[in-house]
């Protein structure tokens, strides 16, 4: 089993090891909004009241980037702590496939996150912490979701990350009752 890249445990168990009582913590990963989006970073065209008050209350982490310009990648390396590269996931999955139409080759990457790979929930884990995940997983079919990759609860994490034709209803979200 690989272990889990050390930034990961500075940058999210910090607050635990500087003081006895754990901390409760939510991380937030949302798809195409940029840093100046909330309110908190000075957007005046988006209101983020709630999400504000969290930034004003809680610990904010400023000078992070995504490790990659596209989904699944950017969240395979969030669980795990590694380069895209390093988990061989480096295009949305599925990914783009090679075409004759398109001048570039595109490697030929995982279609999950592997098992073998050491997510964020499982290291927070051996700390005593339960985990929870809600919304978008897009790391593989079932077999690969939240609950398969060490989260306690997952509501509407499954295979799909970007439906066919834009928005598709929840009761069609296999992760939800």
């Amino acid at each position: 089993m690989k272990s889990f890249h050390p930034f990961f445990f500075t940058l999210i168990l910090l607050p635990t090891i500087l003081v006895a009582k754990s901390r409760n913590f939510v991380f937030f990963l949302v798809d195409d909004m940029g840093w100046a989006d909330i309110g908190a970073n000075g957007s005046k065209f988006h209101e983020t009241p709630n999400i504000d008050k969290l930034a004003e209350s809680g610990m904010r982490f400023t000078q992070g980037y995504a490790a990659c310009p596209v989904c699944s990648p950017t969240r395979a390396s969030i669980m795990t702590g590694r380069h895209p590269v390093r988990v061989d996931i480096t295009d949305w999955i599925p990914g783009q496939g090679n075409r004759s139409s398109n001048p570039l080759l595109h490697p030929q990457d995982r279609n999950n996150l592997a098992h073998e790979e050491v997510t964020i929930a499982e290291a927070l884990k051996k700390h005593g912490y339960q985990t929870f995940f809600a919304g978008k997983w897009h790391l593989g079919n079932e077999g690969h979701w939240p609950n398969d990759q060490g989260f306690d609860i997952n509501i509407g994490g499954h295979h799909r990350g970007s439906p066919p034709g834009g928005y598709y209803a929840p009761w069609s979200n296999p992760a939800l009752k």
